[in-house]
């Protein structure tokens, strides 16, 4: 029995905006390829209904079609929305000063990211402009406890917010070097407020190591993380591993300060 069949009744009192909003919500993970019978499958779709959809999607450049293969991939009509939003996240259009700033002064890729549905989201990012570096495409989703602008959100989340994370969280493992418990994410928390920055290697990705620290609107509330993907060959040398930190917090300093933050202000 297929997912189809499974899953028939489930989407049966879905309208056909529903469906189509299914069918292109499939296409969100970065490079995600998709065929009819496939998304048929997984949707609980009839063939016959995915292929209009996505006739109509493709009608529109919301999905674009391989020639050779057949398969259906996110269309360029994104980008004006990504555009858009820039424009009216108030957020990330203050952000680009200073990640472009940062990602001057290290060479290294800079990146600003916020919680969304218990996640690790990145809005922004700037490539490190050298040959060997580290990626953070915009839209990468990550678990809070893994990597260092993921625990740094977390960290200088609200007390309750925390709680309720970790009571309900199974920490599974992402690398080998991912925190797996819960008292040795409690820890590392604590060590990442008490340093005023985070850091991690290979805890998302082999080979990745990242820094970051938090920004603060007026209230003292965490907005964002403020980041570096560094390469590990980089990021093992000490000396230019503290040079980075202190260009990060400097930078990140002057960024809370432009959202109202008063350095010194308890953090809420």
């Amino acid at each position: 029995m297929n997912k189809s069949t499974i899953n028939g009744n489930k989407h049966n009192n879905l309208n056909s905006i529903e469906k189509a909003i299914k069918v292109l919500l499939k296409f969100q993970k970065s490079g995600a390829t998709h065929g009819i019978r496939e998304l048929s499958n997984e949707l609980g779709f009839s063939p016959a209904t995915v292929q209009r959809i996505l006739k109509t999607l493709k009608q529109h450049d919301f999905v674009r079609q391989d020639s050779d293969t057949r398969q259906y991939y996110i269309g360029n009509i994104f980008y004006s929305f990504i555009q858009a939003l820039n424009r009216s996240n108030n957020l990330t259009s203050i952000a680009r000063k200073y990640i472009e700033e940062l990602a001057i002064k290290t060479r290294e890729t800079a990146h600003i990211n916020i919680i969304e549905e218990e996640h690790r989201l990145c809005i922004d990012t700037i490539e490190s402009s050298q040959t060997l570096k580290a990626g953070m495409p915009m839209g990468h989703r990550s678990p809070l406890y893994a990597g260092a602008s993921a625990k740094c959100l977390l960290a200088f989340s609200s007390p309750d917010y925390i709680k309720d994370y970790i009571e309900e969280r199974v920490l599974e493992p992402v690398t080998d070097n991912t925190i797996s418990t819960v008292k040795d994410l409690e820890e590392e928390l604590d060590k990442i407020k008490i340093n005023g920055f985070a850091k991690s290697l290979g805890e998302r990705t082999p080979g990745l190591g990242s820094l970051s620290t938090p920004i603060f609107d007026n209230k003292g509330i965490v907005l964002a993380s403020l980041s570096l993907a560094i390469p590990e060959i980089r990021f093992s040398e000490n000396e230019y591993l503290d040079e980075c930190i202190n260009i990060l917090t400097n930078v990140a300093k002057a960024f809370s300060e432009s959202m109202g933050y008063s350095i010194g202000r308890p953090i809420n």
